[in-house]
């Protein structure tokens, strides 16, 4: 029995960790961080803005397309709302951030 109470005090003793240890893994979680910021977050939040300043930028005959794949040309802007002409008798009413982008004039016609 003495001998399994020897061998747990030798593994106590000979099993400690290395001094500074400590910093190394605070260290590599502020370099994980900054990792996963400058590929994830940071980008992302370029996109919003770049996304906001269209939608403000957003004017009464624009041509655009939605986040759902519909084109149509802009007739009435609201604050939250655009209401887009897709046919000569179809009006649809879209959130603004709906918009996903501005096509160059002339797109509609094209197409």
């Amino acid at each position: 029995m003495s001998f399994f109470i020897s061998q747990a005090h030798a593994q106590g003793t000979a099993g400690a960790p290395p001094a500074g240890g400590d910093l190394f893994q605070i260290g590599f979680l502020v370099l994980m961080f900054a990792l996963f910021y400058f590929i994830a977050i940071r980008p992302q939040r370029k996109r919003q803005k770049e996304h906001a300043a269209m939608i403000s930028a957003l004017g009464k005959g624009d041509e655009v397309v939605t986040s759902s794949g519909i084109l149509g040309k802009i007739n009435k802007l609201d604050d939250d709302y655009v209401v887009l002409a897709v046919n000569e008798n179809v009006e649809l009413k879209f959130q603004r951030s709906a918009v996903h982008a501005v096509l160059p004039k002339g797109t509609l016609k094209a197409i």
